[in-house]
């Protein structure tokens, strides 16, 4: 079992930058896959980025290749999102997840959210 809680949320300029951090909390960290989903008014929930465990491949959706940065420190027990050049379009919740990969990603552990939003 994991609990996530995520920071690190704001109100920016289109072009700013913004650092989200989730901090977990349980056992076996380093053997989960971790990822970054987020949400705006009217739509459902968007894998934005996601990690594997033990360097074994990123994703990151179309929309914020080049932009965005996903990270991970086990020792930690932290991921980090590195968002930058922001668009009024990735304005949303923001939710930090945890689970496993067998081809998809299965998201067993979430966070509340944050608000991430972006003005023109």
């Amino acid at each position: 079992q994991l609990d996530l809680v995520e920071s690190g949320g704001g109100w920016v300029q289109a072009g700013d930058s913004l650092r989200l951090s989730c901090a977990a909390s349980g056992r076996s960290f380093k053997n989960y896959a971790v990822g970054w989903l987020r949400q705006a008014p009217g739509r459902e929930r968007e894998l934005v980025s996601a990690l594997r465990r033990s360097g074994r491949g990123e994703y990151y959706a179309e929309s914020v290749k080049g932009r965005f940065t996903i990270s991970r420190d086990d020792s930690k027990a932290t991921f980090d999102l590195q968002m930058d050049v922001l668009k009024p379009e990735d304005t949303g919740v923001y939710y930090c997840a945890a689970g496993g990969w067998g081809g998809t990603f299965t998201w067993t552990y979430w966070g509340l959210g944050t608000q991430v939003t972006v003005s023109s």
